[in-house]
Formats: C-alpha cells, sequence, structure tokens
C-alpha cells in the first residue's frame, strides 16, 4: 500500500468522524490526494464514509451506523453543543436549549431535526416538548473520541455568524 494511503487510513482509525477536508489539512496533501486514497479505501472496505449535512466524514469500519452518525455531529461545534448540553442537563425544552447556548432558535430546531432524523436525540410525545439523547451512556463515550479542531469551530461559528443575520 503507498505510503499516503497509510497515513490517511491511519489518520482516519486515529481521528474518527473527520471530514474529507481536514485530511487534506492535518496530512497537508494535495485535495485529490485525500480524495483518491479515500474512494480507494473506502471501496476497499477499509474506511466507511457517512455523508451529512454536505460533509463526507470517515470512520474505521468497526464503528456501527449510529457511531458514525453520532461522531460526525460531535465534529460540529454547534451540534456538538447541543449534544453535550443534553447530555449534562438532561432533557430539556427547545427554547431552554437555544437560550442556555446562546443560539437563535431556528438553528437550534436546524440541528435538532437532523439528530432526530438520524437516531441521535429523541423528542417527547408530551406538552411541553422535550429533547433528549436517544442514547445516552453511547453518546457520553463518544464525547472522548471527539475533540474540535480550530478550523472547525471557524467554520461552525461562521454559518452561526450568517445565521444571526436572517432572524
Amino acid at each position: 500500500m503507498p505510503d499516503t494511503r497509510s497515513r490517511v487510513r491511519r489518520h482516519v482509525r486515529d481521528t474518527p468522524g473527520v471530514h474529507f477536508n481536514r485530511v487534506s489539512r492535518d496530512l497537508d496533501i494535495a485535495t485529490g490526494q485525500a480524495q483518491y486514497h479515500l474512494r480507494r479505501l473506502v471501496r476497499d472496505d477499509e474506511v466507511a464514509v457517512e455523508r451529512i449535512g454536505g460533509r463526507a466524514h470517515y470512520f474505521d469500519p468497526s464503528f456501527d451506523p449510529w457511531e458514525r452518525r453520532a461522531l460526525a455531529f460531535l465534529r460540529r461545534e454547534t451540534a456538538r453543543g447541543i449534544l453535550v448540553r443534553l447530555h449534562a442537563g438532561g432533557p430539556t425544552r427547545p427554547a431552554t436549549l437555544a437560550d442556555d447556548l446562546d443560539l437563535a432558535r431556528s438553528t437550534v430546531s436546524w440541528h435538532v431535526s437532523n439528530m432526530v432524523e438520524r437516531g441521535i436525540i429523541e423528542k417527547s410525545d408530551d406538552r411541553p416538548m422535550r429533547l433528549s439523547l436517544a442514547r445516552p451512556e453511547q453518546t457520553a463515550a463518544l464525547l472522548d473520541e471527539v475533540s474540535s479542531s480550530l478550523p472547525d469551530r471557524i467554520v461552525d461559528r461562521f454559518i452561526r455568524t450568517v445565521d444571526s443575520l436572517f432572524e
């Protein structure tokens, strides 16, 4: 296996849920190289891919589909903030979550809808509706796998800034 492909595979295994652009940046390789090697690794079942919200996240194949989806969300600052708040504070109302995180309610709603759709968060049937983690113990274990990078935080904050302009 070429040295670059070994580096890419090792990076994906060491950084579960890493997205395409970060692989290229972290390994200081051209985006075309990263794309080529990631495609080959996915095709050969050495790496798994999960596409969420327009981003491709890469994983060691040992992670099950739910773990891959959860890790992909934990790699994003806003979604991670929501999940951390639900983990620390338990079930809560969406409006309280938005206030606690200083986010627009529309931003919280968008992220929550995506995470509910993928089985990461659950909505209660009672009124007022409350949000909770679908798998609290597993989410807590995955939190240790993720540490955000500066570029990830900058992109997430830019998106939040743009969102606030449209409120």
